[in-house]
């Protein structure tokens, strides 16, 4: 299978859209819909529902479903749609399955939240989901620093539907090692951290990046993105100095509030409820403020 124009794709903003809610507590399609929309209409070719910006682990399986296929059904052609998975494997390759049903084109897999995780298991985790979908694209989300360039490198060399590599350990120089020692052209590699970290990572061969800021401004993170492209550091260094604050705020606390800033600046704009699940917190009245300031500063 041509995996290029899918590889093409995740060399680019990778877009995580949220979940918005109702008054009822519901996934809200309507606002979810309009969401997508904007960020179709702004130039972004890849979303990926059910990642952690749009609360994965606080959704049911129906949800998760439901998200799925709404995005699935709004993207259209237009962009790439790379569906979160996880949990245990069975639950992983269940969800696959049902992305691949619906017309997904890719399939990310969260990072394993178990507590004992050896790198041969790693392996055997991410291989189990890749062979149950062979025609789908797979890009694992890596967190974990001990995970080897060579356990990359074994995985990609048994499942060829395996093409990308969301790297998100907080490391560039960890990151610039892993990435050769897996296969730096082998791999799409897409800067998990967001427009803080990638520049730097960008630097030591990413050629993607994900954003969860790119709901609320995607020009600002294709402006970014532009720059990069053109190996002008000192423009995409002026994008990160424009939103540095506002991506602090998420980062703040072990990212406690990493969904919340961004469902807040939303609602400041009128585009959705700021409502997130436990364990999130909506903002204290201060803060509220303090973003929609930042973003009435971006003209979006």
């Amino acid at each position: 299978m041509d995996y290029s124009p899918l590889r093409t794709a995740l060399a680019d903003v990778v877009a995580i859209p949220v979940t918005p809610y109702d008054a009822q507590g519901a996934v809200d399609r309507t606002a979810y819909r309009a969401l997508l929309r904007r960020l179709l209409d702004g130039g972004v070719k890849a979303v990926t529902p059910n990642g952690n910006t749009g609360e994965f682990y606080a959704l049911t399986l129906e949800e998760r479903r439901l998200v799925t296929e709404l995005t699935v059904e709004e993207a259209a052609g237009r962009a790439a749609v790379l569906v979160g998975v996880g949990h245990d494997a069975a639950t992983a390759v269940e969800a696959a399955r049902h992305a691949r049903a619906a017309g997904a084109d890719m399939v990310m897999v969260h990072q394993p939240v178990h507590p004992y995780v050896a790198q041969d298991g790693w392996i055997d985790y991410h291989r189990t989901i890749a062979e149950a979908v062979p025609g789908l694209g797979v890009v694992p989300y890596l967190r974990n620093p001990l995970i080897e360039g060579a356990a990359i490198a074994r995985l990609g060399e048994e499942c060829p539907n395996v093409i990308g590599v969301k790297y998100a350990v907080q490391d560039a120089t960890r990151f610039a090692a892993v990435a050769r020692d897996a296969g730096l052209d082998r791999f799409v590699w897409v800067a998990g951290l967001a427009e803080l970290y990638a520049p730097s990572y960008w630097a030591v061969g990413a050629t993607g990046f994900t954003s969860g800021l790119v709901n609320v401004a995607p020009n600002v993170s294709l402006d970014m993105l532009g720059a990069l492209r053109a190996g002008d550091y000192p423009g995409a260094m002026k994008v990160w100095e424009q939103i540095r604050r506002f991506e602090d705020l998420r980062a703040e606390r072990q990212s406690a509030n990493n969904v919340t800033v961004v469902k807040e600046a939303l609602a400041a704009m009128g585009l959705c409820r700021r409502d997130v699940r436990a364990p999130s917190k909506p903002l204290p009245e201060p803060r509220r403020a303090e973003v929609a300031a930042i973003v009435e500063g971006w003209s979006v």
